[in-house]
């Protein structure tokens, strides 16, 4: 039986895979069961923040689970309580408190359980309703997914969805749709599967300040954003903001499963109210700890602007010299994207890509979309842009 015998046997086919076996990654260049090498500009859709093999996460989950890998959370966690406080401190902002889940999905739920209580306790008549925007992704949950501004996800096969969700087409169109039981607004500052769309700042600043002046939450989804993905830990940072509640999950763990939902309302949740078995345990927390430390040097030291610089260059050089192709280049950081002028061209640059052996992906608005890792070496973004040259040069 075949590897992708296999998989499509025991394995729920909710993917539409490709069956490349890759056995080993070094940086961000991974390696098939044939010895190919691959570039990778997608990090596990932003996960592998530090790469494949990177040598101070591996130690630090080899020496943790030599110890231990997980207790209940009915007991104290020491490297947990040290990656909460390492966060709030790199996030600037004061007296946040911080819950740990599995997962970005779970993260944003516990977010959207933090404002309803907040709703239900803080005002006299209950506050539930949470507004968000077209092309937004928030997770895969039932909540989550009625959460998620795109209509392809609201399926009738997981009906009804909870209720209390509207979405809007622009940020301008949020303030009218503000009524008496509106508790917060959820919004992603760059919107990842809905294209690698980010917001102007000017418009997000004065949203967060007419929100704050409401008493209105504001919840910032980061879990693609954060870590920094866009060149500050937070993107709430490079938007000059400060959200009620912030969500992250993704390049935290560096691929070990780790979401957090962190805000300055610390008394909202009390003992009971929420909970899960493995958030937060011995090793993502220290795993967490490895990537923070990792990239916090980078950023200090100023790897991190440098390769965000050098890998827009590249990527605005083809923009500009396959316009018959491309509308424009999107996104910031290191979430980036190339907006395909239809969806035909998008699926042959992917196909082609994977062909030239470089991994990219797709995100909504026909967008050719990359993630590298924030550790990736000028020479394999180098070599990482010859070979998606040649596999757009035919098209």
């Amino acid at each position: 039986m075949t590897l992708e015998q296999q998989d499509k046997q025991y394995v729920l086919q909710t993917y539409a895979r490709d069956y490349t076996n890759f056995v080993k990654g070094v940086g961000s260049t991974l390696y098939d069961e044939n010895g190919r090498d691959y570039i990778d500009f997608a990090s596990g859709i932003g996960v592998n923040s530090v790469g494949h093999g990177n040598e101070k996460l591996a130690n630090a989950i080899c020496e943790q689970a030599k110890n231990i890998i997980h207790i209940s959370n009915l007991q104290v966690i020491e490297p947990q309580a040290k990656l909460a406080q390492k966060i709030v401190e790199l996030s600037g902002y004061d007296d946040m408190g911080i819950f740990f889940a599995n997962s970005g999905a779970e993260a944003n739920e516990g977010a959207i359980k933090i404002a309803r209580k907040y709703g239900e306790t803080k005002f006299d008549n209950k506050k539930y309703k949470v507004i968000t925007l077209e092309h937004s992704f928030h997770g895969r949950t039932i909540t989550t997914v009625k959460a998620t501004g795109q209509e392809s996800f609201h399926t009738p096969n997981f009906s009804p969805y909870p209720d209390g969700f509207s979405y809007e087409k622009s940020i301008n169109d949020v303030y009218n749709a503000i009524d008496d039981e509106t508790v917060a607004v959820l919004i992603e500052l760059v919107q990842g599967e809905g294209g690698v769309q980010p917001f102007e700042k000017e418009e997000i600043q004065k949203l967060a300040t007419h929100l704050k002046a409401k008493g209105i939450l504001l919840i910032v989804d980061e879990v693609q954003t954060g870590v920094y993905r866009t060149g500050e830990f937070l993107a709430s940072n490079l938007y000059e903001i400060e959200p009620d509640i912030i969500t992250l999950a993704k390049g935290l763990g560096g691929g070990v499963p780790i979401g957090a939902v962190m805000t300055k309302h610390k008394e909202i949740l009390s003992a009971g109210d929420h909970g899960s078995t493995f958030g937060g345990n011995y090793l993502s927390t220290s795993a967490g700890l490895a990537v923070l430390d990792v990239l916090s040097t980078m950023y200090t030291n100023g790897t991190v602007d440098e390769t965000l610089l050098y890998f827009s260059e590249k990527l605005k050089m083809i923009a500009e010299k396959y316009e018959g192709l491309f509308e424009k280049e999107v996104g910031l950081g290191l979430m980036r994207g190339l907006r395909a002028k239809n969806a035909e061209i998008q699926g042959a640059v992917l196909k082609n890509a994977l062909k030239e052996r470089l991994i990219v992906l797709k995100a909504g608005r026909n967008t050719v979309r990359f993630l590298p890792s924030i550790t990736i070496s000028k020479n394999e973004i180098d070599e990482g842009f010859k070979r998606f040259e040649t596999a757009i040069s035919t098209l």
